[in-house]
């Protein structure tokens, strides 16, 4: 039986300050529109309330991830994460295509503006606060793992360029009067937001199919092979799964065929030290250990005091992403 943690994850507190800080931007981006009467303002607004939305699904999201392993999940939690980041694009994609309707229809039927110095103000000022938001909760996101957290803060920052259009648009109608230009620039600035939203999708839906992470499996390989031990004589089959901030690594390591199950064992422990100290997630190993097979085992073995060597050694294994990943023994052939 787990003790039940004394203090919320870090994860989890910074998703509760931005549910908070959420609401009380919405509220000032609402207070702006009534002052303005400016659709552009209106959208912004709007695309607020995904901010909301998302800020609590997020928080949701992230107690369940942070709960232990049980009969039922006994990977963990972790991958609700990918849920909620999921369900946050898909909310991105929608502000931003309600942002494009909203200006286009301005463009057509034009709504008379007033206030706007009070209005760019205050519209400013959460442009700054959410873009700090934003930068805080992909700090966190990124030192805990946590996808979902990283989500929020993207959305955070994208909103921000949003906002920053809705300025820059009052600010050319404050001295120019041309009505069009804010929604123009809304136009604008909701395509970099669909771009946003559709990258947060491409993510997760990598995550949840369990695609391959390359770059986690390139470093891995050069991390493996600047260190790889005499006794390691092959590695392959290697697996990598993702589950929130929890690494799940599989591979079959390849060791002389006369070691006893604790050399083996202490093989595997150096194995898992080595990546345990380079890697920040919390790792979870399985390996399977494969007794060589000599003559073919013999030619990229570098053990030089082997008593049962069948074949000289031809050369040293560089494991590559392709044969590492493969469920095949390698040799020098």
């Amino acid at each position: 039986m787990m003790d039940a943690p004394t203090s919320k994850p870090i994860t989890v507190r910074t998703q509760q300050w931005v549910v908070v800080a959420s609401v009380v931007l919405f509220a000032l981006k609402m207070l702006a529109y009534w002052l303005t009467n400016s659709v552009a303002v209106l959208t912004d607004a709007l695309e607020s309330t995904v901010n909301v939305v998302t800020g609590f699904t997020s928080l949701y999201s992230l107690r369940i991830a942070t709960r232990p392993r049980d009969d039922n999940h006994p990977y963990g939690h972790g991958k609700v994460e990918l849920v909620s980041a999921s369900f946050e694009g898909i909310l991105i994609l929608i502000a931003g295509l309600l942002i494009v309707y909203e200006s286009i229809t301005n463009l057509v039927h034009p709504h008379p503006v007033r206030q706007l110095d009070m209005g760019i103000l205050i519209i400013g000022i959460t442009a700054a606060a959410n873009y700090w938001l934003g930068a805080w909760c992909i700090r966190v996101g990124k030192k805990n793992l946590s996808v979902a957290l990283e989500a929020s803060g993207k959305h955070l920052q994208s909103d921000t360029w949003t906002t920053l259009g809705i300025v820059a648009g009052l600010l050319l109608l404050r001295f120019t009067g041309i009505g069009w230009i804010d929604s123009a620039v809304a136009i604008i600035f909701a395509i970099l937001i669909l771009v946003e939203g559709s990258k947060i999708i491409r993510q997760t839906i990598a995550g949840i199919t369990d695609e391959a992470d390359m770059e986690l499996l390139k470093q891995l390989i050069v991390l493996l092979n600047l260190h790889k031990q005499s006794a390691w004589i092959d590695l392959h089959n290697l697996r990598t799964i993702k589950y929130g901030s929890v690494l799940h690594l599989d591979c079959h390591l390849t060791v002389p065929w006369y070691f006893n199950v604790n050399q083996a064992h202490k093989e595997i422990d150096a194995l898992n030290n080595l990546i345990a100290q380079h890697f920040p997630h919390s790792l979870e190993m399985f390996v399977h250990t494969d007794g060589c097979v000599p003559p073919r085992s013999c030619q990229v073995c570098p053990i030089a005091d082997c008593e049962v060597r069948k074949a000289p050694f031809k050369e040293r294994l560089e494991w590559t992403l392709e044969n590492v990943t493969s469920n095949k023994k390698h040799s020098a052939d």
